[in-house]
């Protein structure tokens, strides 16, 4: 669903591998969208929301879908949205995956935070491809670049909107509003997978990169697994 360094990995990516690990990137964004439409009962004085699901078939090895949620739901991401004073409407976070036509599975946990302007996800992806070579496959606009000493690629996306009645007829579904989405590589040696920060408005404007690469430079550290400098 979803936009500078050379490594000698990027050389060994064919063209299906390519393709696999665009979709593997991205494929988190498809947590929640739905909710997009959602509407939340009206409040005087909110509640923050905390986060709601679990880990569904997550490898120990992995990061659990509640877990990204604990790391995403933190007190201060108004704050580094632009948007101080606004509360968490929803949070969430589960397992996922992405079956391969061979009939392996790609695990992608993923977690999702909705406030009044922004929704932002966090994912995890475990294709054991890696970063570096991928902007060529996301297309125009995409970049490669360097984020907390790690191969990373910014690249641009639209998200689904889904209309549907109340007993499940008549479903549509369509473009949504522009994404932007930063994935970072597991590791320094980008030996293959991803952890992925993105975001979009409520108002269908283009959300600011500064806005994703203070979000994904505060919160990627604090993922479960993450060391610095590995």
């Amino acid at each position: 669903m979803t936009d500078d360094f050379d490594d000698a990995s990027t050389k060994e990516m064919g063209a299906w591998g390519q393709v696999v690990a665009a979709v593997a990137m991205v494929a988190a964004l498809g947590l929640g969208l739905w909710s997009q439409g959602k509407a939340s009962s009206p409040e005087s004085a909110r509640s923050a929301a905390t986060c709601s699901g679990g880990a569904t078939g997550t490898p120990s090895s992995h990061v659990s879908g509640a877990q990204l949620c604990q790391a995403l739901n933190r007190p201060d991401l108004a704050t580094l949205l632009g948007t101080p004073g606004q509360t968490a409407k929803i949070a969430s976070g589960g397992g996922g995956s992405f079956k391969l036509a061979g009939g392996g599975e790609i695990a992608t946990p993923s977690a999702q935070v909705e406030f009044d302007t922004y929704t932002v996800t966090l994912s995890a992806t475990y294709d054991g491809l890696p970063v570096a070579g991928s902007a060529a496959v996301l297309g125009g606009g995409a970049r490669q670049r360097t984020v907390l000493g790690r191969p990373a690629v910014l690249y641009s996306d639209r998200t689904l909107s889904i209309s549907f009645r109340l007993d499940g007829s008549d479903a549509h579904s369509g473009p949504g509003v522009p994404a932007r989405a930063l994935a970072v590589a597991l590791d320094t040696r980008d030996s293959g997978g991803s952890l992925e920060v993105a975001l979009w408005r409520a108002d269908g404007a283009v959300p600011d990169d500064a806005v994703l690469l203070r979000v994904a430079e505060t919160v990627l550290p604090t993922v479960p697994g993450w060391v610095a400098g590995v």
